[in-house]
């Protein structure tokens, strides 16, 4: 029976008898060798004193880092800034809107409001002048001219 399970096999796999393996020991039950104590712990304190300067070094780099990219890091900042508050604003802007009666009354204060401006400034020649004064006074103060003088 052994001989034609033998034959059964061997015409599956007809290279499994011929593959041989060797194992050459030196010594039985032998390990490999770990390196010894002393130059693992010397390779981690060498790491350790890495790490440590630099984070010594850190805020130097840093500072530095800060003093050369200033100006794009401040406006890097007022614009993630202005980002955020546009967002809030609009978030804060649709939870009142979905507050029941509270959009019409926006809404009739808009209008409201709308109509006011249309009545006070732009009916009339000398309302529109003075609207358009004013906005030279103001556009003089934000950019910071005079134009009054002009």
């Amino acid at each position: 029976m052994d001989t034609m399970q033998t034959s059964e096999y061997s015409d599956i796999a007809p290279d499994a008898e011929k593959t041989k393996v060797e194992v050459k020991v030196d010594a039985p039950g032998g390990l490999a060798a770990l390196p010894p104590a002393s130059e693992s712990s010397e390779k981690w304190r060498q790491i350790g004193e890495q790490i440590s300067g630099f984070f010594a070094e850190l805020p130097e780099y840093l500072g530095e880092f800060f003093s050369e990219y200033q100006r794009p890091l401040t406006t890097l900042g007022l614009i993630l800034a202005s980002v955020i508050t546009v967002k809030v604003t609009l978030a804060v802007l649709d939870a009142i809107n979905d507050i029941p009666l509270l959009a019409p009354t926006f809404e009739l204060v808009g209008i409201g409001y709308s109509a006011w401006f249309v009545y006070r400034y732009l009916l009339r020649a000398s309302n529109r002048q003075e609207l358009s004064e004013e906005f030279k006074t103001l556009k003089g103060q934000v950019i910071g001219q005079d134009t009054m003088s002009q």
